[in-house]
């Protein structure tokens, strides 16, 4: 140490310690690498290989096959070739190159759909640069869900392993969110993944109530013009979509020239000849009347994702024939004087009144591998048990505009379906084996991999002792 001083010592060891983390920290926050280490901004890819096209027909057999369309066929035959499914029966004849797998026991499944997810848009919640749900503004209909899905998320195998094979990948943020897409849990790319897109335009649909809370900023006059801003500027943004798909049409049919083009307004010319629908992010009763009323001026096709008090809204979804994607049903209720399993039997409520709905299991995708324990709860809370099976499959489908090709097992659907030891909605059950339009899977993903390394590590203490 030469002839230094301890406060010498210790003052020039603090400034190279303190350069080091400026730069460590530089290169952390704003290059995204960690001294030669794997960027820890985003996490590595993920090892899964998808699997190639149907290469053969494929035919289950001897296994209880349901249809979810009609009732279970025992001891059946379910034969599938270059991704659609193309005969369900007890006796089906088979082609010479047909590969046989022997199901006995075992139960078969349309894939189920998960129909308000963030799955392959979020990877960790505390990495900003994981997170891709919302564009900058609240006026963004022509930003694209499926384009910003991460193929290499960890959580679509974790996701898949239990069932869910298609997810509704749902934007968020701002007012006008962009569109949505119904996305395959397997593939390269997100082009690969695409099922259909879009699927609609999402919007958040403004708070309605006062927030009285003393740790509230806001005064209530605040609070109520910022909520009649809000609304004035949605329907701002419809009737500019709405003047543009006009002139578009205008200069189609009648070859009157409209020179400027806007990619907001473009992405909402569907929405005005009911070809594509809105879901609206909707909880309170106040939002979903004030939603319903809204797209009947509008004359647009609506649809509510969430619905915690769509139960009290029912006779009006049910007139005006507006779907709800339910959930979570693993939820508090949403007052406190409101019964403990409000949001439990939220689904048997509109059930009984007869408004179209699915189940969901919220947008937390960390969280999508549960959906059928949400179809389960409500089962248990009065929603007949063939009903929650069908609010995870097809009535999702019917929901999403994909009824055509998933939701239910029928000849020239997609092969997108899963075996099973036993039903799905009980936690006992495992998924053994699953395809996505004809594709085998490979269901390997990290918990297993966690749960496997861990077992042996007991099992190794265990064995020193």
């Amino acid at each position: 140490m030469g002839n230094y001083s301890w406060k010498t010592i210790f003052t020039k060891s603090f400034g190279l310690w303190l350069a080091l983390f400026s730069v460590h920290t530089f290169a952390v926050l704003f290059i995204g690498t960690d001294f030669g280490h794997a960027a820890i901004l985003s996490p590595p890819p993920s090892d899964h290989i998808p699997a190639k096209p149907q290469q053969r027909p494929i035919a289950l057999i001897g296994g209880t096959i349901h249809p979810i369309s009609g009732p279970a066929i025992s001891n059946a035959t379910i034969l599938f070739d270059k991704g659609k499914i193309v005969a369900i029966g007890t006796s089906v004849t088979l082609p010479p190159n047909t590969e046989k797998i022997n199901i006995s026991g075992k139960h078969v499944y349309p894939g189920m759909i998960e129909a308000n997810s963030q799955i392959g848009l979020v990877e960790i919640d505390a990495v900003r640069a994981t997170r891709d749900f919302a564009e900058a503004g609240s006026i963004n209909p022509n930003a694209r869900a499926e384009v910003a899905v991460n193929p290499e998320s960890e959580r679509i195998p974790v996701t898949r392993v239990n069932g869910m094979l298609i997810a509704h990948v749902v934007p968020q943020g701002g007012l006008l969110s962009g569109r949505s897409a119904a996305m395959m849990l397997e593939g390269w790319t997100w082009e690969d993944m695409t099922l259909k897109a879009p699927v609609g335009i999402v919007i958040s649909w403004p708070r309605m109530t006062i927030n009285r809370s003393p740790r509230v900023q806001q005064s209530e006059e605040e609070q109520k013009k910022n909520i009649e801003q809000q609304i004035k500027n949605l329907k701002q943004a419809f009737a500019e979509a709405r003047s543009y798909a006009l002139a578009k049409n205008a200069e189609a049919l009648r070859g009157i020239p409209y020179h400027d083009f806007d990619a907001r307004w473009e992405a909402m010319r569907p929405v005005f000849d009911s070809a594509l629908p809105v879901f609206v992010n909707a909880n309170e009763i106040k939002q979903i009347n004030a939603a319903v009323e809204w797209a009947t001026q509008e004359n647009i096709k609506l649809a509510i994702i969430g619905g915690k008090d769509s139960w009290r809204a029912a006779d009006l979804l049910k007139r005006k024939d507006v779907p709800v994607i339910v959930g979570p049903i693993h939820d508090l209720p949403a007052r406190d004087w409101e019964d403990y399993d409000t949001a439990f039997t939220t689904a048997k409520k509109l059930y009984e009144a007869g408004v179209r709905f699915c189940i969901s299991g919220g947008s937390d995708s960390g969280n999508d591998r549960n959906l059928p324990y949400h179809a389960a709860t409500a089962a248990a809370f009065g929603l007949p048990k063939d009903e929650a099976m069908k609010a995870i499959t097809l009535y999702a489908a019917q929901i999403l505009g994909i009824a055509d090709r998933a939701g239910s097992l029928e000849v020239g659907k997609d092969a997108t379906l899963f075996i099973s030891s036993g039903d799905p909605l009980e936690t006992f059950s495992n998924v053994e084996s699953a395809y996505i339009q004809g594709r085998l899977l490979d269901l390997r993903n990290r918990h297993r991999q966690l749960y496997e390394k861990y077992q042996e590590k007991y099992l190794q203490l265990k064995g020193s002792e």
